[in-house]
């Protein structure tokens, strides 16, 4: 079936089609770099990486674009936001950028985030946008009063088309522009007059300043994917202003629509009430990774639709915790059947063809739907059933068939949910083997009753997160 996408712009769900066929451009607005990174990016980022990963596995050619915005991202009162993280943390403002911009890379690294193909700065792309601005007051789209430069949302008859906000409905002081003289309380900044004590600022044909936040966006998302492309991505939590002001500029400078689909993310919750720094009610990333793999973080965001909000509790993390155990435990179970001497031989057999078949089926059906990872989670979890039953059997499966079960874990709760530890495939067989040949070795100590040798290997395997259990069948293993 044909790929189909909620998209946010239409209200609907549509067929995707690109631009160019075969090929994906694709921007998704990054981090604000001025404080730590929370576990509610991590939701935006792992389902926009899980987005990536699919269309890159379905065949397309992907250029994703994620920027970070280092400058011009006010709060209601008027200051830029790093500028007052700066003044917090008593740094310069792009001290205060490179340390939360690389907090903010590992942090993604560690959750098995692809990196992006592009990540632009928005105070690298200046010219990029004095430019813009300039073709916006050329075309009679914005005006300059006083140094500060606004756009005329009057002169877009289409403004609040993604929001379904109409003009005159702007809440004052939203950004912190309302209380500004400029024409129309809902006119937004394109360029804001620095003061000479602003660190912050750059020469312009308006004078010193520095430019407002949406502009870059639209800018920079242009600059790398052309005028109009194909996915624009997000949080909810932005369309207005921020994605409603980015359409309204591009689409007035240019005269072409902008990004054909919008997806965009549901927010994480607590308690009902969105995670934010402002509310200080969030956990950091660098928290959640140290209290649980990164794995099962994955496994908690994907657990529900990208485009749905998503409420965090310890609960709700013990219980992603025991579920990726459950979806992801035959894994290892496979690799240990393949590393043993004694593996069977034999060839494939029709039933795990036709189980094959079936599961990666379900799962690009689920995928193609919106990019419904619970149910492809679903078919994955069925699937794993299926493998337990044939590793349980009395003659369990043939070797041949013990290599596919496994690559399509790889292929499908690896490579396209990101849900497997990472590390190729023969590192994963040498591990798996060296495993093994400690739990020979422990074996052997409780022969010989050196049980003090043997517990000691138990512990030792425990620490670094692997956790032996002992049965009728044996012993087995499993990655904690």
């Amino acid at each position: 079936m044909p790929l189909t996408v909620y998209n946010s712009l239409t209200r609907k769900l549509e067929p995707f089609q690109p631009v160019t066929e075969g090929r994906v451009h694709m921007y998704v607005c990054g981090p604000t770099v001025y404080a730590s990174t929370h576990i509610g990016h991590a939701k935006t980022y792992v389902a926009f990486d899980v987005i990536v990963r699919y269309l890159r596995y379905a065949g397309y050619r992907v250029r994703y674009v994620q920027n970070i915005t280092d400058v011009g991202h006010l709060l209601d009162s008027g200051e830029d936001r790093i500028l007052k993280g700066a003044a917090r943390e008593r740094v310069e403002p792009m001290e205060l950028v490179e340390r939360f911009t690389r907090e903010y890379f590992e942090g993604m690294d560690a959750l098995g985030v692809t990196r992006p193909d592009i990540s632009p700065r928005a105070s690298a792309h200046i010219p990029e946008q004095i430019e813009w601005i300039q073709t916006l007051i050329e075309k009679g789209h914005a005006y300059e009063l006083n140094g500060s430069v606004y756009f005329d949302v009057r002169t877009f008859a289409e403004y609040g088309k993604l929001s379904g906000r109409r003009i005159g409905e702007a809440e004052e002081g939203a950004r912190g522009e309302f209380r500004e003289d400029k024409k129309h309380p809902e006119d937004f900044a394109l360029w804001k007059k620095a003061e000479p004590e602003h660190i912050l600022r750059w020469r312009s044909p308006w004078g010193w300043g520095f430019p407002g936040w949406h502009i870059e966006c639209s800018a920079m998302s242009t600059k790398y994917l052309g005028e109009t492309f194909d996915i624009h991505g997000g949080g909810v939590d932005n369309i207005f202003p921020h994605n409603e002001c980015e359409i309204a500029q591009a689409e007035a400078a240019t005269g072409k629509p902008f990004a054909r689909y919008w997806l965009l993310t549901g927010s994480l919750t607590v308690g009902g009430v969105k995670m934010s720094k402002s509310l200080n009610n969030f956990v950091s990333l660098r928290d959640a990774l140290a209290a649980y793999r990164p794995e099962a973080i994955r496994f908690f965001i994907l657990s529900g639709l990208y485009r749905s909000p998503l409420d965090y509790s310890e609960e709700a993390m013990q219980g992603a915790v025991r579920g990726w155990e459950r979806l992801t435990g035959a894994y290892p179970a496979l690799l240990q059947r393949l590393a043993a001497p004694e593996a069977p031989g034999g060839a494939q057999s029709s039933a795990a063809s036709n189980l094959i078949e079936d599961v990666r089926a379900r799962f690009r059906k689920a995928m193609d739907e919106d990019f419904n990872a619970p149910a492809a989670i679903a078919a994955l979890f069925d699937f794993t059933r299926e493998v337990n039953t044939a590793l349980a059997a009395e003659k369990g499966p043939a070797h041949a068939d013990l290599e596919r079960f496994a690559a399509l874990y790889r292929e499908l709760a690896g490579d396209v949910l990101g849900l497997l530890p990472r590390g190729d495939a023969g590192s994963r067989a040498r591990e798996s083997s060296l495993i093994q040949l400690l739990i020979g070795l422990r074996n052997e100590a409780r022969v010989r009753k050196e049980y003090a040798l043997s517990d000691s290997i138990r512990d030792r395997l425990a620490e670094i997160g692997v956790v032996l259990e002992d049965g009728k069948e044996g012993t087995t293993w499993k990655v904690h």
